[in-house]
């Protein structure tokens, strides 16, 4: 049962990071702005930078940088998600 805990809170954990660092990006990137926000931008955003997250955290391990929880997983996936937000905005720009 613990195993399985840790599995679904780390993947809670990469949808909350990488959808909030995903969306951040992409209201904070500057640019030309629209006077209503259109909800599928956010949630496609959102759905970008979480898998980035999720993507880095498993090359990051597959690779042997580092083990499952590390602060340095938690920084990939931070930076993967930015960077891939930051790719969204640029792109849809």
């Amino acid at each position: 049962m613990s195993a399985t805990m840790g599995v679904a809170m780390g993947f809670l954990a990469f949808l909350v990071i990488g959808g909030l660092t995903g969306v951040s990006a992409l209201v904070f990137y500057p640019g030309k702005r629209q006077s209503k926000p259109n909800i599928k931008k956010f949630l496609m955003a959102a759905l970008i930078g979480f898998t980035a997250a999720l993507a880095s955290s498993y090359v990051g391990q597959f690779a042997g940088l580092f083990q499952s929880g590390q602060m340095l997983e938690w920084l990939s996936a931070i930076v993967a998600a930015c960077l891939a937000g930051c790719l969204h905005a640029v792109a849809n720009r």
